[in-house]
């Protein structure tokens, strides 16, 4: 395990194939990060434009990984990206951000590393799932909500931990330390059905450490989310229905032809 450098974190981007997204990522990073810190992106063996403009900047460490078959698209991808870049992390916190996560908001990573001060026993604070939809949609899919119903009905454990709430790596701090001392992974549980960072939050918890959800009200104040962005901009990689897609890339057209985006690309030194 490294010295790890206290009072500064490593932000890690995982990028695959998404160029404008990524850019208006790290842009915004680089407008909006005060908290002192290093900016480290894993492309994903993308092999396009994306990995190209990712080589010409020269304030971000970049890692190229080269995945093996087993794990070269989807969650377990991601996964293994981050545990490259938490493996190589020298600073004391290790942030996950999606590159389809905006920050907008100055301090907004010391509203995340300030919950750590005083809690030698915290691991993790972060978000869950952070919702796009409009409020009454939410209202009518809480009502509807057929896994409330399976989390009801669910008679074992490990049933009922597929249900259980858990910190994402949409945007999330973790006391380098402790993962790396306890060997833990971000890796996927294909056999509980655990996705990317879901069996490191039950790894945390069950062996006596404590994390912190920031609810998702709190957390659209200084970041957003364009959900499930890199799978529709590969959407025939991932096999998603041109319907989907469309709707949601209605959303990022919008969040990218934006004047704050415009303003946010202007700024990005390369």
């Amino acid at each position: 395990m490294w010295n790890l450098v206290e009072g500064k974190a490593t932000i890690c981007v995982v990028n695959y194939r998404a160029l404008a997204l990524t850019r208006l990522c790290l842009a915004a990073i680089q407008k909006f990060t005060v908290y002192p810190h290093e900016v480290v992106v894993v492309d994903n063996d993308s092999r396009d434009a994306s990995l190209e403009y990712l080589r010409s900047i020269p304030w971000i460490k970049l890692i190229e990984r080269r995945p093996s078959p087993l794990d070269r698209t989807g969650g377990r991808a991601h996964g293994a990206a981050l545990d490259l870049a938490l493996a190589q992390c020298q600073t004391e916190f290790f942030v996950s951000l999606h590159s389809d996560t905006i920050v907008s908001q100055k301090h907004w990573l010391e509203h995340l590393v300030r919950h750590f001060e005083g809690a030698p026993r915290l691991a993790c604070v972060g978000t869950g799932k952070i919702e796009t939809k409009p409020k009454w949609q939410l209202l009518l899919k809480r009502a509807t909500d057929l896994r409330a119903l399976l989390r009801v009905l669910a008679n074992t454990p490990e049933e009922r931990a597929r249900f259980r709430y858990f910190i994402r790596t949409i945007c999330s701090a973790y006391r380098t330390a402790i993962l790396q001392r306890e060997g833990l992974s971000f890796g996927v549980d294909e056999a509980r059905h655990y996705t990317v960072g879901q069996k490191l939050y039950f790894d945390l918890l069950d062996r006596g450490y404590e994390c912190m959800p920031i609810p998702a009200r709190q957390a659209r104040r200084w970041i957003a989310h364009l959900a499930h962005a890199t799978v529709n901009a590969n959407a025939e990689e991932f096999g998603r229905s041109m319907k989907i897609v469309a709707k949601h890339r209605r959303r990022h057209v919008r969040a990218l032809s934006s004047a704050r985006a415009d303003e946010l690309f202007g700024d990005v030194i390369s």
